[in-house]
């Protein structure tokens, strides 16, 4: 049974940043971090944690939620204490994709915990994230790498990894949406290695060519002007998934975007939105084929 404190589908409320809950280190780390995103944006903050379980009378059901009730309340007060405002709590049956899916109707932002999982474990583990990202009505942040202080984090870029296909214009959106509130400079990062055979890039990687730059050029000038974000274009002849590990090590934000093929076509095809969901290291934003609007900011 869901508990709520106000209806999160009000259209004439602002969409919040929902996190997803649990009793991990990881999960913790995700309350924190959408605790801090949702005082950036002016969004009110949803905490939300799933039952797992399908059925009122499933034996151990009362002991569970009893349980999860407890995490949501701690996770509340620290919520509150990072100065967060409007929080609510629910606790929904259902497993946490599924639920979080959902939630991403109405979000700005929906933010999960990193488990520490290798590629392969989270395919067979069932990783919430992944399944998530093809899904999700709403960028996903997968909270993960280095915690950095404010201090330190302020000084660092968002990264954007773009390519000439209409999924970049949404990409390169969000990211100068998180740039803004942060007063953070844009890295547009081009990559000038084409794909091999066979390989999918999850709109990560870009054109080579010079009319591929010449089009990312375009797009990043034409997505800043006006908004006061400062913004400059990187190439790289690496593979794409090495250029963005590597940036991510000197940013606070990755943004990528991503098709949605799920984690075990990602592990086959090579998929850089799955590669860096895993091993960046510092916070994911994925993009997913759902997600094509901009984070709204106050």
């Amino acid at each position: 049974m869901d508990e709520e404190l106000s209806d999160p589908r009000d259209e004439q409320a602002p969409g919040p940043v929902v996190v997803g809950v649990d009793d991990t280190r990881h999960g913790r780390q995700a309350v924190e971090w959408g605790a801090a995103e949702a005082v950036r944006l002016g969004a009110p903050l949803r905490l939300v944690t799933a039952s797992g379980l399908v059925g009122e009378n499933l034996p151990g059901r009362k002991g569970r939620d009893r349980r999860l009730h407890e995490v949501l309340a701690g996770a509340r007060t620290a919520a509150v204490a990072a100065g967060a405002v409007g929080v609510t709590t629910a606790l929904r049956s259902g497993y946490p994709a599924d639920v979080l899916a959902d939630e991403s109707r109405a979000a700005r932002l929906v933010v999960v915990g990193d488990r520490g999982a290798s590629r392969l474990e989270g395919v067979l583990a069932g990783s919430v994230a992944v399944p998530l990202l093809g899904r999700a009505e709403c960028p996903v942040v997968v909270v993960r790498g280095r915690p950095l202080g404010a201090g330190v984090a302020a000084g660092l870029p968002v990264v954007v990894g773009l390519d000439g296909t209409p999924a970049a214009d949404a990409v390169l959106e969000v990211g100068l949406d998180l740039a803004a509130v942060r007063g953070a400079e844009l890295v547009a990062l081009h990559c000038a290695a084409q794909p091999v055979a066979g390989s999918a890039v999850d709109g990560s990687a870009v054109d080579g060519s010079a009319v591929g730059r010449s089009a990312v050029d375009g797009l990043v000038a034409a997505r800043a002007a006006g908004r006061g974000v400062p913004v400059r274009v990187v190439s790289g002849t690496e593979r794409p998934g090495d250029l963005l590990l590597a940036e991510a090590q000197r940013a606070q934000l990755v943004v990528v975007g991503s098709r949605g093929r799920g984690d075990l076509a990602g592990l086959l095809l090579g998929s850089v939105s799955t590669e860096l969901v895993h091993r960046a290291g510092c916070p994911v934003v994925v993009v997913g084929p759902l997600a094509r609007r901009p984070v709204p900011v106050r």
